[in-house]
């Protein structure tokens, strides 16, 4: 069997590209702003002097983000329109629910928040990537670029908050 018939062709046209494109830009632009409401609450509760900063850092790269998005929207002549984020407003209600019983316990309470916080991360990685992807079949370079920082600033943030999950493990 041989790659074409494994891997059909994608057959969607532009439209449909862009419209894929602008309802997933707008999840994760609807994630994005939860995490600056949400995060500071998780900073407060974090022990480590290290892992603070590492949230607060995140809370100011996410506003980059958030900023680049505005600029991709206009780019691409759209505006934001609410969808549905539930799944990583779930993951932060389940990061703040996963740190109460620990909360006595300052080394369990940063490993579970590093948890979340690295599976965030990892999220907002692949979401980045994905829409890289389809902005260079829509041919619009600049988006691509945009997406891209954002891309490598989540993974910084990621390698970051691996090193101090190995510092305190």
């Amino acid at each position: 069997m041989d790659s074409e018939s494994r891997f059909p062709k994608n057959q969607l046209g532009r439209e449909e590209l862009l419209a894929f494109f602008i309802s997933h830009l707008n999840r994760i632009y609807c994630a994005k702003s939860q995490l600056v409401d949400k995060l500071p609450g998780l900073s407060g509760e974090a022990h480590f002097l290290d892992l603070v900063q590492s949230i607060d850092e995140t809370v100011d790269v996410v506003q980059l983000q958030i900023q680049r998005m505005k600029q991709i929207y206009i780019l691409l002549d759209s505006i934001y329109h609410s969808e549905s984020c539930n799944g990583l407003i779930g993951l932060l209600d389940e990061a703040f629910q996963s740190i109460g019983p620990q909360s006595n316990k300052p080394g369990l309470r940063d490993l579970s928040i590093l948890f979340y916080m690295l599976n965030i991360e990892s999220i907002e990685m692949a979401s980045f990537k994905m829409l890289m992807l389809v902005s260079e079949k829509l041919d619009e370079p600049k988006v691509t670029q945009l997406l891209l920082e954002c891309y490598d600033e989540a993974k910084e943030d990621r390698v970051l908050l691996r090193q101090i999950a190995d510092h305190y493990i």
